[in-house]
């Protein structure tokens, strides 16, 4: 039995058939896996390669351009033009046209918008009809405006690259006739237009060292003629105030400067990197004295509200005017970095967005200090509460001695003093007990049950026409009326408004009027009425309490 391997025999081979098809579907399965997961980096496309020169962007472009052409590098620089087949059949007339429309672009490329190039790409896209073109400037011509165009040009195995049209290359050798003739001046030395320092012309930085001075000297004299002007006939109309110090102070010579020297320097067609370095001057200046008039103006605006609306709480609209000083002045700046950010080609974005972000942190940890300025300043706009009122406020009661942006201080009748937060007093009742033009007068008589009805009928006939000829009491509000018989007394309502300055001297009124009432009551026979009860015992008793037997 042992050696009989007969029953056993036929199950060997299909276990290793079973496992031969295990390890087969599972080689498989990973082999299906793999390429699945690696199909991703296989279908990966590699991007084409940047350009070189900086050709990719319409910024690159034109920067790379007027770098190499003012090197004198006309060359590399005629790598950024399209020219057709005629205008760079050799090689000297490609780096000719370069360095002809280089100069073209340095006497007359505006500075505004070189920093504002588009920097990607796909290009700016501002004109949907021509997707592929980017428009650089347009410059002045001897036939009318001429426009400055990129194109975008495709190369094979490379990225699409900028070059600057062949329209615009068209209209070179125009331009460029134009040019060198304004710009030659036949009375300067040959070096003045011959030498170069770091690429421009000695006659154009000596033109923006010596023009600078020259038209800032023309702005002093300027602002002495027009003040002994001014003064010569402020005189003669015998005006009795001082004339002003000077018609053009310090920042008006400098606005004046700024704005001159940019646009006399600019019509002499100087080089592009001279008229940046002018222009990076005159834009700075010119929003530093825009920021400084307008602080002036904030200053001059707080001083007006503080004459026209101060009066008894000077203290809370000194505070709410310096806070919205102080707010406008740095609106003002902010506004100034920006444009200055912009002017040298830096996004202002992020930081503006970072600012928001940051004031509204700011505003959320001080949302309870906020909601008092707030409240500080609706109360002092609105008027009211104001310094000297006596007011009541929840279960306080006093004077108010300061208001302030973020709390009020009230002194109460014992002589404390409670610092109240605005934004409470904001959403709570205000009852300004010194605001009321009368006091109400509103005693009740109280007569006793022995007052017969002719004795009631002259109290309140009594009462009634002494108060009607009070002068300090309304006469038309003046009632006087039997109200009702009460628990021990016979009850007369006065009902009067009196005039008075204050709370004392109302006070003062009332102890008369009350001395008169008095008086009134007495002529006419009554009495006045105090707590008490007559009790009424039978005769017989009451059987159910035995009678105490009277004392000895």
């Amino acid at each position: 039995m042992r050696n009989d391997p007969g029953p056993h025999k036929p199950r060997r081979p299909f276990a290793a058939l079973a496992l031969l098809l295990l390890f087969t579907s599972a080689a498989a399965v990973q082999g299906q896996v793999r390429p699945a997961t690696a199909a991703p980096a296989a279908a990966a496309t590699t991007p084409p390669p940047a350009d070189a020169l900086g050709r990719d962007t319409p910024r690159g472009a034109v920067f790379g351009f007027l770098a190499a052409a003012r090197k004198g590098e006309n060359e590399l620089a005629s790598q950024y033009l399209n020219a057709r087949p005629g205008q760079s059949s050799a090689q000297s007339d490609a780096q000719e046209l370069a360095h002809e429309l280089f100069t073209i672009l340095d006497a007359r490329l505006p500075t505004a918008g070189l920093l504002q190039l588009n920097d990607t790409p796909e290009g700016s896209r501002a004109n949907p009809l021509a997707p592929n073109e980017e428009l650089v400037a347009t410059l002045k011509g001897p036939g009318g405006p001429v426009a400055i165009v990129l194109e975008r040009v495709a190369r094979p195995k490379t990225a699409s690259v900028w070059l600057f049209s062949r329209k615009t290359l068209d209209d070179v050798p125009d331009l460029y006739r134009d040019v060198a003739a304004n710009r030659t001046a036949q009375f300067l030395p040959r070096f003045l237009t011959t030498i170069r320092f770091a690429g421009v012309r000695i006659f154009d930085w000596l033109a923006m060292l010596f023009g600078i001075a020259a038209i800032y000297v023309a702005t002093k004299i300027l602002n002495r003629l027009l003040t002994r002007t001014v003064g010569w006939l402020w005189t003669r109309l015998g005006r009795p105030s001082r004339p002003p110090a000077e018609i053009l102070p310090l920042p008006a010579r400098l606005l004046v400067a700024a704005v001159a020297a940019r646009w006399v320097l600019f019509q002499l067609e100087l080089s592009l990197r001279v008229r940046q370095v002018v222009s990076n001057i005159a834009v700075p200046v010119v929003l530093g004295v825009f920021v400084w008039l307008g602080l002036v103006l904030t200053r001059d605006l707080e001083r007006y509200v503080l004459r026209r609306f101060a009066t008894g709480d000077a203290a809370a609209w000194l505070s709410l005017s310096r806070l919205g000083r102080r707010l406008l002045d740095a609106v003002l700046i902010l506004i100034g970095l920006i444009a200055a950010l912009r002017h040298f080609g830096v996004d202002p974005t992020p930081i503006v967005a970072g600012l928001g972000v940051g004031g509204i942190a700011i505003a959320l940890a001080a949302q309870k200090t906020l909601e008092n300025v707030i409240a500080g300043a609706s109360l002092i706009i609105d008027h009211a509460v104001q310094v000297g009122d006596f007011l009541k406020v929840g279960e306080i009661q006093g004077t108010v001695d300061y208001i302030g942006l973020r709390s009020t201080r009230i002194r109460t009748l014992d002589r404390t003093v409670v610092t109240v937060p605005n934004g409470q007093i904001a959403n709570m009742t205000l009852e300004t007990i010194s605001a009321r033009d009368k006091f109400w007068f509103h005693p009740v008589v109280q007569l006793t049950y022995d007052t017969h009805a002719e004795q009631m009928q002259t109290v309140v006939d009594g009462i009634r026409t002494m108060l009607t000829r009070e002068a300090c009491v309304e006469s038309a509000t003046v009632r006087v009326r039997f109200l009702k018989m009460g628990t021990f007394s016979l009850d007369v309502e006065i009902f009067a408004y009196v005039f008075a300055r204050d709370w004392a001297h109302f006070l003062e009124i009332q102890e008369q009027l009350l001395l008169r009432i008095m008086q009134v009551v007495g002529a006419a026979g009554a009495h006045i009425a105090f707590p008490s009860q007559t009790m009424y015992v039978a005769a017989g008793g009451n059987p159910a309490f035995p009678q105490l037997p009277a004392p000895k």
